[in-house]
């Protein structure tokens, strides 16, 4: 889970803009105009990279700045994405977990008012170095 930047080809090809991602097998797309293009290949870059980190399969490395080549009909540009921001929107329902705390601990939570829920996800996001976006 990162941010990620890689090099996508876009090409016009009649009244669409294809995308595709070299580095990155079956990761392609299209929009209308180039500002949808680009937003397109935000999302299905970061979708891609979300179902691989989820897969725990190896993430590409991205090709270094120069080294992707276009045809003449194309151009090259970096993309990037957040998968963790793009988990927070995307993936935010909520999950049960079971724990387990000592007993006194609980009763003074309780007598306080303290939301477990909240706590637990403040301590999560804190252990993991995750902020608020």
């Amino acid at each position: 889970m990162a941010k990620y930047i890689y090099p996508a080809i876009f090409a016009k090809e009649g009244k669409f803009y294809s995308v595709r991602f070299p580095d990155l097998e079956s990761c392609y797309t299209q929009g209308e105009t180039i500002q949808e293009a680009y937003e397109m290949a935000s999302d299905v870059l970061c979708l891609t990279l979300y179902n691989l980190e989820e897969e725990g399969k190896e993430i590409p490395k991205p090709s270094e700045m120069g080294k992707t080549k276009s045809a003449e009909n194309e151009f090259v540009s970096l993309i990037s994405c957040d998968t963790i921001e793009y988990r927070q929107f995307y993936d935010n329902k909520a999950v049960k977990k079971t724990l387990t705390i000592p007993a006194w601990l609980n009763a003074m939570s309780e007598r306080e008012g303290v939301n477990f829920s909240a706590v637990l996800q403040r301590a999560l996001k804190q252990e993991l170095h995750i902020t608020d976006r």
